[in-house]
């Protein structure tokens, strides 16, 4: 009956290998070349395999016959030794080459041993080589349906991720001339046509496009753009033809950072993955020294101290497939491959997580902390009020645009924005900026100082407070108070409906910190409904504040910062997680962070958490999995329940479960 069962599981292997490369190798991208090696000498080997076993022992025995005594048996060997090599070279080289180097107990070395000493034993018994050649057959099954799993998540994601430019147009005597990326300087203008990639991130100096950035973002929605607006690398230009010039050379430009995130992602282990590397190193010799025991010690006891017969066969079969079934391959390769589809999976969402470990922190996160501007507000400040005037509206305008004009602040571009013209910098003299004040300077000799109502006490100029919700620029002429502008800022669109989804998520609490007057602050966060707010925060005040909130939650559980200017590098640096708005966020921030959303949506913060939360899921059910099984039929093995079949399903067929669940990660669309 086994031997039926044998039979059957064999045509259904040759039947799967030949479909397998007739249909899925033909077509390009589906297989490497080395995968469609593999899968040949998998068909060929279970050719073979299956042949020697439909025809019988006694049909070798014919020779003895014909040739001399013995010669079936010799050559029934060298059928299936041939049929072995055929399927196990490279495992058996591998193995040596291990030994070689000082690296012997790895799962090459555990299928060499258990397979060359089945071998060992039908040769002593005159018995079944079946066992040794189904046991590396099915092990190289397996690990080809691993790295075929692998190489397609990688081609998934790569596919998505495929966004570097391979040229830039540049025009020359009136013609368009490709040239390396590398090449182009900052400030340099490029022509991009419909098709091609946006190579460097730059300005539209002229025309009007249709921007698809499903491969930054993972928004399918095309973007409109037109001159004067900002545009980053990787975009694809769907419609008309735009001139830009370049704000960045191309090694510093998004595309380079993203790819160059993706790319080291790896390189960053998130504690489960050192768990599992540290318990291979020392689970896999400690299970050759226990097979080694259980192969000598019984048959030693049974002799010297029972007087029973060694039956060093029996034992020894014991010990191989106890190696069998210790192969740690379903955890050293299905937890490294889950965070790797996480953070490949993320990356299709616009969501670019630096390294497995922080993967692992995110799924602890129960403390989320925001930066106000930027992060949950567009950025964009506009004028909406100006109050207790005693000059006049415009000239009070005026005076701020000018006092602010070089500043790069969004209060200051606002101003600037209100003002409707180019601000003449010879009427400016004697700029001061105060950090979280405002500035002072001299407009056509005139003492101007405009800011906070701290920069009001700081000069010792009395002040009126407004009622009115929004930051408030206090404004003073020759040191008296000559009124204040009120400029409020615009939320984003789903950031109410982000803080709501992180709740939702497991996360605990929720907290906003901004430089903003603590009026503002706090209507902002009733809206949004943030559950902490601390406001008129300097930016050493915001690391302040983090290190508070880190002193008063549980170790276990981790605070996540968002944030996107400049002045949150710090912070994002001391969080737990630090995660970056990367579309309009700073160079510095994106840098500091963890994790980049790239499309500034806080949205993606609970997907990633979710995201997060999945592969971590996975990776302990395969931990579970992988160890009960093991251990179970470890047991089993020890005691001689279990045979080199059940072997085989405690290694390949566990391995085969990990990798399928571990594949899940990948997909994280509907999350």
């Amino acid at each position: 009956m086994q031997g039926l069962v044998i039979i059957v599981l064999l045509a259904a292997v040759v039947l799967t290998a030949g479909f397998l490369l007739l249909f899925l190798g033909g077509r390009r991208g589906d297989m490497s070349g080395k995968q469609r090696k593999m899968m040949s000498r998998i068909f060929l080997s279970a050719l073979i395999l299956l042949g020697l076993e439909l025809a019988s022992a006694e049909s070798f025995d014919l020779f003895d016959g014909l040739l001399f005594q013995g010669a079936g048996r010799g050559l029934r060997f060298v059928c299936y030794l041939a049929d072995y090599l055929i399927i196990g070279y490279d495992i058996l080289k591998k193995a040596a080459k291990g030994i070689k180097n000082g690296r012997v107990f790895d799962e090459n070395f555990l299928m060499a041993a258990a397979t060359i000493g089945a071998m060992a034993l039908a040769i002593y018994e005159n018995g079944e080589y079946l066992e040794a050649i189904a046991v590396m057959l099915f092990y190289q099954i397996g690990e080809w349906f691993q790295g075929y799993a692998v190489g397609k998540s990688r081609r998934n994601i790569s596919a998505l991720m495929d966004i570097r430019p391979d040229y830039a147009n540049i025009e020359k005597n009136g013609r368009l001339e490709r040239v390396d990326p590398d090449e182009v300087e900052a400030g340099s203008v490029i022509v991009v046509q419909p098709g091609e990639k946006v190579p460097i991130d730059g300005v539209i100096l002229e025309g009007n496009s249709s921007l698809n950035t499903s491969a930054l973002t993972g928004e399918s929605l095309p973007r409109e753009a037109g001159a004067g607006d900002e545009v980053i690398s990787g975009c694809i230009c769907m419609s008309g033809v735009l001139k830009i010039r370049t704000t960045k050379e191309f090694g510093e430009s998004t595309v380079s950072k993203i790819l160059d995130l993706v790319e080291n992602a790896s390189s960053r282990k998130s504690r489960s993955e050192d768990f599992i590397s540290k318990f291979a190193k020392i689970y896999t010799p400690a299970v050759c020294y226990g097979a080694l025991a259980l192969a000598i010690l019984p048959p030693l006891v049974r002799m010297l101290f029972m007087g029973l017969g060694a039956q060093w066969n029996v034992w020894i079969y014991r010990a191989l497939t106890f190696l069998v079934i210790s192969c740690p391959c379903a955890l050293v390769i299905s937890i490294p491959l889950s965070f790797f589809a996480g953070i490949g999976g993320a990356s299709q969402q616009g969501i670019l997580i630096k390294g497995s470990n922080y993967l692992e922190l995110l799924s602890k996160t129960r403390t989320v902390v925001f930066d106000k501007t930027g992060t949950l507000t567009q950025g964009v400040f506009e004028v909406n009020g100006i109050h207790h005037n005693e000059i006049g509206d415009a000239k009070l305008i005026e005076y701020a645009a000018l006092a602010e004009s070089a500043s790069s602040h969004p209060v200051g571009r606002s101003l600037l924005r209100a003002y409707g013209r180019e601000p003449d910098r010879s009427r400016v003299s004697d700029i001061r900026e105060i950090s979280g004040n405002g500035v002072t300077a001299k407009v056509d000799g005139i003492e101007i100082a405009a800011g906070n109502d701290k920069l009001m006490k700081h000069l010792g100029i009395p002040y009126v407070d407004c009622h009115t919700a929004g930051t408030i620029v206090h404004m003073a002429v020759n040191g008296a108070y000559a009124g204040h502008i009120v400029i409020s800022d615009i939320i984003k669109p789903h950031s109410k409906a982000a803080v709501s989804a992180l709740k939702s998520s497991g996360v605990a609490k929720t907290v906003m910190l901004t430089g903003d007057s603590q009026k503002a602050a706090e209507q902002a966060a009733f809206a949004l409904g943030i559950d902490e707010v601390y406001s008129e925060l300097l930016p050493a005040d915001k690391v302040e504040k983090v290190e508070a909130l880190l002193g008063r939650k549980p170790e276990k559980d981790k605070l996540a910062f968002v944030g996107d200017g400049i002045n949150d590098a710090p912070v994002l640096s001391r969080a737990d997680i630090g995660i970056a708005m990367g579309a309009m966020g700073s160079d510095a921030a994106i840098e500091a962070a963890d994790i980049v959303l790239m499309d500034d949506d806080p949205m993606k913060i609970s997907k990633a958490i979710r995201i997060s939360r999945k592969c971590l899921r996975i990776v302990y059910e395969n931990i579970v999995l992988a160890l009960a099984v093991k251990f179970v039929c470890l047991a089993l093995g020890a005691v001689g329940i279990a045979n080199m079949y059940l072997a085989i399903f405690a290694d390949v067929g566990v391995m085969i479960l990990a990798v399928l669940n571990a594949i899940r990660c990948l997909f994280v669309k509907k999350l």
